[in-house]
Formats: structure tokens, sequence, C-alpha cells
């Protein structure tokens, strides 16, 4: 399997975040990817795929934002990374905005997400990764992964939140689209539900999503992820969320994801894009699903015998020390 990472994701260093009413260290750290490549071994770097795969999937202004917020933010003198502190009600004008802190919020749906000096070099880097797995996987590999960093599900076409800036499971999926793969899956079994994804695909009937995650009753993101959302026009029925109770354990997690292939298969994919996270693991901090590391070789082996060619996307886990075994553990199963 082709392995695919660039060191310039570590650029994306923010010091603190918003979390759960106070301000404490940021979770989504560098030391991640150092401790899956401890783990994985060397890695191929990605080569260069311009903006274009990253314009086929997020708004322009909004890419535009991102290249420029933290500059903003210093220019109008703030010290640190650019953290949104006030959002719109919903249906409140959100155009004809300059001001960095309008626009922070505007483009934001949470203060988990800072964005740093480097954010955008990271990003960048981060999308060519997803980009450079799915090209392989086109050119008639079996299976690639890429080494994402930050992740990527929370995000839309047009917000960031959760870690997340710029949607390289998307990115991927849309790079197998435009490279004439008709019909293409996403099976995301990250913690929390990738609402992005889900919103990104919302109305389309190329892009199948299946979701297992945390019941959004109790957990985030909270606003999406339920069972009922389904998709709509286009998409209706191209949405399958299967919500899980914390303390969920290897075996209800196999059941779930087991059906969420059987809708894959009857979808017939030409390719499969995994939003895989590591934070379903019984150690994760912010998490609480029980999943051990054995699990995840068994997980996966149960995907890799379906047989579509597959792109393998990092998302979240944040249990550092254990996260490099937990990912090879996964891709051991291919």
């Amino acid at each position: 399997m082709r392995l695919y990472f660039d060191p310039r994701q570590l650029l994306h260093a923010p010091a603190v975040e918003l979390h759960n009413g106070s301000f404490c260290a940021y979770a989504e750290t560098p030391q991640r990817v150092e401790s899956i490549l401890r783990a994985i071994g060397p890695t191929d770097l990605p080569g260069d795929f311009g903006e274009g795969p990253i314009l086929a999937v997020h708004d322009s202004d909004y890419v535009a934002f991102l290249k420029s917020a933290h500059a903003r933010w210093q220019q109008a003198g703030r010290p640190g990374d650019a953290i949104p502190y006030v959002w719109p009600v919903v249906h409140r004008r959100q155009i004809a905005l300059s001001r960095i802190d309008a626009l922070l919020g505007r483009y934001s749906f949470d203060a988990t997400t800072p964005i740093a000096e480097r954010t955008w070099d990271a990003l960048y880097a981060n999308a060519q990764t997803a980009v450079a797995a799915a090209q392989t996987v086109l050119d008639g590999e079996s299976a690639a992964f890429a080494l994402c960093r930050p992740p990527g599900h929370h995000c839309g076409r047009d917000y960031y939140g959760g870690y997340c800036h710029l949607n390289v499971a998307a990115i991927a999926a849309q790079r197998a689209r435009d490279r004439g793969v008709e019909r293409v899956a996403i099976l995301d079994i990250d913690y929390h539900h990738g609402n992005g994804t889900q919103d990104i695909f919302w109305e389309r009937g190329d892009v199948f999503y299946a979701s297992l995650h945390a019941d959004p009753a109790s957990d985030y993101p909270f606003y999406w992820g339920h069972a009922d959302e389904a998709g709509v026009g286009q998409g209706a029925g191209a949405n399958l969320n299967l919500p899980l109770p914390q303390g969920t354990s290897v075996d209800a997690f196999r059941a779930a994801q087991a059906d969420a292939l059987e809708s894959i298969a009857r979808f017939a994919p030409g390719l499969l894009v995994i939003s895989f996270g590591a934070d379903t693991w019984e150690g994760d901090p912010i998490s609480h699903f029980k999943l051990s590391t054995s699990d995840y070789a068994l997980l996966a082996a149960d995907i890799a015998a379906c047989g579509w060619p597959t792109v393998i996307v990092m998302e979240g886990g944040y249990a550092v020390d254990a996260l490099g075994e937990n990912v090879a553990a996964f891709l051991s199963g291919f």
C-alpha cells in the first residue's frame, strides 16, 4: 500500500482551543502525526496538483478567507492564533462583511479550530496528500493511505470547525468523480459525525455517504448525524447515518459497519473513500467508544473483503501515545 504524507502539514500548530468553557492546549497537535509515522514507517511525498481539487469542493471566497485570515488577524492588532468569538444567528446577515472578527464567525461553527500563522501552508499540503492517494488508486493500485492532518470531515463547502478546515475525504472523492468514476462511496468511521462531508454531498446522488458515529443526542457535533438524515433531491437515499451509544464495543460497531457496507454494495461504487478516525479507541481522551487496538485490523479486513478500490484518509484520534499503533493495526487489515 502506498502511504502519503507531506511534512508541511506539521506547520499548523495552534496553541490553544476553547473547550468546555475554558482555553486549553490544542488537542489536534503535530505530535499525532509523529506517533503515526513512527508506527507505519516511510511515506511518499505527494505531488502538487494545484488548487483545482480544492476549489472543486470548496467555495472560492472561503478558500481566499483561509489564505488571508491570520494575516488579517495580525493586521487588526491581535496576538496569537485567530479564534472566532461571535457567530450569526441562523438567517442573519452573512454578506458584505470585511472585519476579520465577523469573517471568522461567518466561516466557522465553533471555537475549537484556530487559524495559525502557517495554517494555510499545512492545509494546502494536506489536500495534495489526499489527492495523491486518490490518484494512486485511480491509476490502478487497490488501496492507498493519505496521512492527512489536520482532519477534514467536519468542514463543509464554505465553513470550518471541529479541527477541520478543508474536507480531504470530499476532495479525494471529487477527484475520483472528476476522473471518470461514476459512483463514489465514503465510509466515515470516526467517533464524531462528518457533518461537513454530509453537507457537501447532501443533494447529490453520485456520492454515497455512510457514517458510524456517536449519537449526536449526546455528542458533538449535535446538529447533524441523526438517523433520519437521508439526503434530499438527487441525494435522497444517498446518506446513511448509523448513530451509536457511548460505550459501544467492537461487536456492535462491526455489526453497524456491516450494515453500512451492505448499503454501499447496493450503491455499487467504483471507488471507496474511508474517513478513518482512531478516536473510537477505548482510551481516547475526548471520545467514549470501547474499541481495542486489535479490533481495527478486524474492521479493516471486513472492508477490504468487499474488494473496492479504496482511499483511506486520516481523520481523528487524540490518544497520541497509542495513535500510531492503532493506525498501523487498521492499515494491516488491507
